[in-house]
């Protein structure tokens, strides 16, 4: 792309002067004279061939041209001067944004972050934890680690893992089943949002579904914490969890699991990805499936 041989001082002068909506207002954020400012948005309007304000008694008002010029102008600037901020002293940082549904970051991303961060120093991440429900652009985030098909309308997805569905539960109700699944309908079946996961697991089971009641989560961490506290049963991700399977607090009540969804990192498909993103993303994608 030609880029046009114009001064970046006259584009700042311009920038500011259409922000404060006067040469003299321009001339004090920038430490210069009323007439320097002027004489820059004169040049400038003279290398451009066209007018970028209407100068009137009332004062300044941006023409046409002038205003879409003025958004292009703050943004860049406003990156740059973020760029420098952050390398300034040769330190270099970039922060990325990453959403994650609560299951994965608490199950999997914690406790590997150390390594990622200790692989890439110059790389921060700020993670954003949500019920799997998440807005990418309206939140502004980078990315989003979330469960589910894959599918999802204006969204670049590439997959992490896939999660069996298992049942877990308490030492002391797994005894009170001693293996027979008819016993499973003398106990609470905690459910999540997703209706879907039970009656699968009761058919993969050879077993007619019960008809579910009670309470739906919206979190399979929260169902987690009430099973091992011995309130009732629920149907989880068992790669999640390992670490209270080790621990004892949780166990498996049956072999039988099924396969619902994974996990997937999704971006907005037309936004331009960074060097960090692709880093991460990259570490992410290796990661999972080792």
């Amino acid at each position: 792309m030609d880029r046009p041989d114009i001064p970046l001082n006259a584009l700042r002068t311009f920038e500011a002067t259409a922000r404060q909506g006067s040469f003299t207002n321009a001339a004090i954020e920038l430490r210069v004279t009323q007439a320097a400012v002027s004489h820059q948005i004169a040049r400038l309007e003279e290398l451009l061939g066209f007018q970028l304000f209407h100068r009137t008694r009332g004062g300044l008002s941006l023409t046409s041209e002038g205003t879409l010029l003025l958004p292009v102008l703050t943004s860049s600037l406003d990156r740059i001067g973020g760029m420098l901020d952050r390398v300034q002293g040769n330190h270099f940082e970039e922060t990325l944004n990453i959403g994650v549904v609560t299951t994965f970051a608490a199950g999997w991303l914690l406790e590997r972050l150390q390594d990622f961060e200790s692989l890439y120093p110059a790389i921060r991440i700020r993670l954003f934890t949500n019920n799997n429900r998440v807005n990418i652009a309206q939140e502004g985030l980078d990315a989003a680690i979330r469960f589910g098909d894959g599918r999802w309308a204006g969204l670049e997805a590439k997959p992490l893992m896939t999660t069996p569905l298992t049942p877990l539960c308490a030492p002391s109700v797994a005894v009170s089943l001693e293996e027979d699944k008819n016993r499973l309908s003398d106990h609470v079946l905690l459910r999540s949002y997703r209706a879907d996961e039970w009656p699968l697991w009761f058919i993969k089971a050879g077993m007619v579904p019960p008809l579910l009641e009670g309470p739906v989560f919206d979190s399979s961490v929260a169902m987690a914490d009430l099973a091992a506290g011995g309130y009732g049963i629920a149907l989880l991700p068992i790669k999640m969890f390992q670490s209270r399977v080790a621990a004892g607090s949780l166990v498996r009540c049956f072999e039988e699991e099924i396969v619902t969804g994974s996990y997937w990192i999704t971006r907005l498909s037309k936004k331009e990805q960074s060097a960090a993103y692709g880093v991460f993303e990259s570490w992410l994608i290796q990661a999972t499936s080792s």
